[in-house]
Order: C-alpha cells, then structure tokens, then sequence
C-alpha cells in the first residue's frame, strides 16, 4: 500500500490566528510531509514492505538493525506522525469534551497540570522528536516525549495528542523559542475532539 499525502483538513492559513502560518504550513505539509512520503514510497518499492499498512511498517521496521530498515522506519513513522498531526489541530479552539476532561483530571490530577507535564516533555526533548499524550496498554494515561520519529505505535500504545518539536515545526513563527510553541499549541490549536474521538 503506497504512502500518500492527503490534503490537510483545514486551508493554510486556517491556523494563521491561532499562532501556525500559512508559510509554516506549506513548508511543512507540502514539502516536509510530502518528502516522507516520496522517500517511504522509494525505499520500500520491492521489499517486504510493499503493500504494508503504515502502521505494520512502523512497528515491524522499529530498530530493525539494518540501514535500510531505518531508513525504511524513519520515513513510514514520520509520516504517520504527520497524518495524526495534521488531524490534531484545527482552528477554532473549541473546548475539551467533558469525557477527556474527566479522564485526564483522574490522570494528572487537573488539565493544567497534564499541559505542564506535555509542555515540560516537549521542551525537555533533546533535539529532534515529539511530545506525546498516549493510553497505555493497561488503559492508564502518560505524557511521553520520543525522539526523531519515534511514535507510541512502537510500544504498543494508542497516541491521543502528538506535538511535533522539530524545528521546522515551529521556526518560522517562533524562532527558537520552543516552550512558547508548546503552550500556544496546547492552548489555542489542539482539536481537543479529535483526542476525545481517540480515546475511545
């Protein structure tokens, strides 16, 4: 099964109030994204992978020990991660559905302090990675951070909310300034929906 970039759920400049440009977007989607795809698609023409769900080759790939493999890995994760990215936000800034809400007050004890742990995560991810609110396989709630394009699919855990903290992610509008990037994501772009609808 080929990767393909879908077309993001919102326009470019859909974000652009809220604290993500047009420029960051198009950057982002249209060439970041779209490069995954094309070298995923690439590298796993004529291997066992051709044909594969992204998930099947996230997982299988997951510190495989070979080069190609990784490399293999590095493309199909990050354009997952994208996928579930893009989903994530949306304009708008809708308020928390009252079952996340509840879920997560019984997990961290208030949404404040579940956005100070994701924030402290994300801000605390040396170089590239992500930051990452995840159901664990015993059903319980954690924050996580995973370098580069680790994501939770490869410790069997279901991703609610990803932020990406690679600098492409955030440059553009805030310079180096990736704790502000944070907060103004957990505050203004999260479709707080989506991860109610994941929680299941």
């Amino acid at each position: 099964m080929a990767f393909t970039l879908a077309d993001l759920p919102y326009a470019h400049d859909a974000l652009a109030a809220h604290g993500m440009s047009r420029e960051t977007l198009e950057y982002h989607h249209d060439l970041h994204h779209k490069a995954y795809v094309d070298n995923g698609n690439k590298l796993i023409a004529g291997t066992e992978w051709e044909g594969k769900s992204v998930e099947e080759i996230v997982v299988g790939t997951y510190q495989a020990g070979s080069v190609a493999q990784n490399g293999i890995f590095n493309n199909a994760s990050q354009h997952w991660n994208h996928a579930q990215f893009w989903e994530m936000m949306g304009p708008g800034g809708k308020a928390m559905p009252g079952n996340l809400e509840k879920a997560i007050t019984e997990a961290f004890g208030s949404v404040q302090k579940f956005k100070d742990d994701f924030s402290a995560a994300g801000a605390g991810q040396f170089g590239s990675g992500w930051a990452w609110l995840v159901k664990d396989k015993d059903g319980s709630l954690k924050v996580t951070k995973t370098e580069n394009g680790v994501n939770p699919l490869c410790f069997g855990q279901t991703a609610l909310l990803g932020c990406d903290v690679w600098e492409h992610s955030y440059y553009i509008d805030f310079r180096n300034k990736r704790p502000a990037y944070l907060t103004n994501f957990l505050d203004k772009l999260v479709n707080w929906e989506n991860v109610a609808a994941r929680l299941g």
